[in-house]
């Protein structure tokens, strides 16, 4: 069985251990910004949306727990829309040693169930291209596809 708890302050640096460099990953995959210039942008992005750390209003930040030996598994971040009744999965992550044993869809099963006894109607999400994996997760979880997210890189003006 999987559970959830609130992300304690004194775990919020190691999950920014975790986050920024594979946020970074996905930038530089994803936009085409180099590596170091990824790294810049998932640094900045993540103290403007969480400024306040696991104390930031409007974001939830879990941590995925296994119940048969209480480790911790993953971390879950998403914001409530209580006017939608939906909620928005800002990052969702199994740890490396933890995957591939069904723990991902089980945590998917259980937020679902949580979040459809505080009323919510609707899990939204954004995955990467080239994630694979998690597409995968997903769609065996009953997400589909809603959108194609696009970008282009505007050529800087100039001589």
């Amino acid at each position: 069985m999987i559970s959830f708890r609130p992300m304690l302050d004194s775990e919020y640096p190691t999950y920014l251990d975790y986050f920024i460099p594979d946020y970074a990953i996905e930038i530089s995959a994803n936009y085409r910004f180099s590596d170091a210039d990824a790294l810049v942008q998932a640094r900045r992005e993540i103290a403007q949306d969480l400024p306040q750390g696991v104390k930031t209003p409007g974001n939830v930040l879990l941590c995925v727990i296994n119940e048969t030996d209480s480790s911790l598994i993953g971390y879950l971040w998403y914001r409530p829309d209580l006017a939608g009744h939906s909620v928005f999965i800002s990052d969702f992550h199994i740890l490396a040693s933890q995957q591939g044993q069904g723990f991902a869809k089980q945590a998917l099963n259980a937020l679902e169930t949580e979040l459809s006894a505080k009323g919510f109607k609707q899990i939204k999400l954004r995955v990467a291209e080239n994630n694979r994996r998690a597409k995968h997760v997903y769609d065996v979880a009953g997400f589909r596809v809603t959108g194609i997210n696009m970008s282009k890189l505007i050529k800087p003006c100039g001589p």
